[in-house]
């Protein structure tokens, strides 16, 4: 990659990992569910007005908005809000890898290969050191609730591979719209009118520029300058990039929130990022498909379907 394309990627990892530091602000202003919605709902109004229909069938749209809006991003709010640490969310995430490939096996047929499988494997053993170190000092619920939102990113990232949009941008936006009014229907039914009136009613600064900064800067922007890269190079060249988040979203954790990261969570973040690694170099292409009969039977849109298995923020 060119040394700018190489810094794009960094900063797009960056604002990702701080994301999750932002996230924690917000949900000191906001209940988390209408938190999740007011992110969704600025990532798709206006500019839903100003990019076109994606040229996907409608289900796919309503699938990933649901899978990602509702189940990833919802569950991620309220696991946090209940207790599970920024960086550890950053870091438990990344099992997202996993879930992809196990999905996409089951309902697509792709065989994985030995690494792939090596890869899941030490991904899963960082899962259970994380999931031992968060039991003797947080919430094991809440840690549960970020594992499930993982699994529904890894639905949502074999959805948006069914579909292949050759518009990643107005499929994101237009995905956005859809977990919106599903998301302000549950929180008025969980969190209570009340408590939502009584947040909006007391916006300010900080909690605005947390909903900006989660609809803008890692929606909008971070999706849109990673889709660029990888319009421009091989997913084998830019997801390794993905790997940086975690390292960014400890550290910032650590830097702004004042979260201790304990021995034992280090040796799950080696495990994890390196599982992940190994299951993102077992997802090359195969050889096979790189000979001229390969790519007559490669899809046209898979790798700009890759995009969303690429991106750890899906964001």
């Amino acid at each position: 990659m060119k040394p700018a394309h190489t810094g794009l990627a960094v900063l797009v990892a960056a604002l990702w990992g701080v994301n999750f530091v932002v996230i924690d602000i917000g949900l000191a202003h906001f209940p988390p569910l209408l938190f999740c919605a007011l992110r969704f709902l600025l990532a798709a109004l206006p500019a839903i007005f100003f990019v076109g229909r994606p040229r996907v069938a409608w289900r796919w749209v309503v699938g990933v908005g649901l899978a990602l809006g509702v189940g990833k991003f919802g569950l991620l709010f309220v696991g946090m809000n209940a207790g599970m640490p920024a960086g550890l969310s950053s870091l438990v995430l990344q099992v997202q890898a996993v879930f992809t490939a196990v999905i996409a096996f089951a309902f697509l047929r792709e065989r994985p290969r030995r690494v792939r499988v090596l890869g899941m494997a030490v991904a899963l053993a960082g899962i259970a050191v994380a999931a031992v170190d968060e039991g003797g000092s947080g919430p094991l619920g809440a840690f549960a609730l970020v594992l499930v939102a993982a699994a529904f990113w890894g639905v949502s990232n074999v959805l948006t591979r069914k579909a292949t949009p050759e518009a990643p941008f107005a499929f994101m936006v237009w995905s956005s719209a859809v977990p919106v009014l599903p998301l302000f229907a549950l929180s008025l039914l969980f969190e209570g009118p009340d408590r939502d009136v009584a947040a909006l009613a007391s916006l300010d600064l900080p909690g605005a520029g947390a909903i900006l900064y989660v609809a803008l800067v890692t929606t909008l922007f971070g999706f849109t300058a990673w889709s660029r890269l990888l319009r421009r190079y091989d997913a084998s060249t830019v997801a390794p990039y993905s790997l940086l988040v975690p390292v960014f979203g400890m550290s910032s954790a650590a830097v702004f929130l004042g979260e201790s990261v304990s021995p034992l969570r280090w040796c799950a973040a080696a495990l994890l990022v390196g599982g992940v690694a190994l299951t993102s170099r077992g997802s090359a292409p195969d050889p096979a498909a790189q000979s001229p009969q390969g790519l007559k039977r490669t899809h046209p849109g898979l790798d700009r379907a890759r995009v969303a298995n690429s991106s750890p923020a899906g964001d």
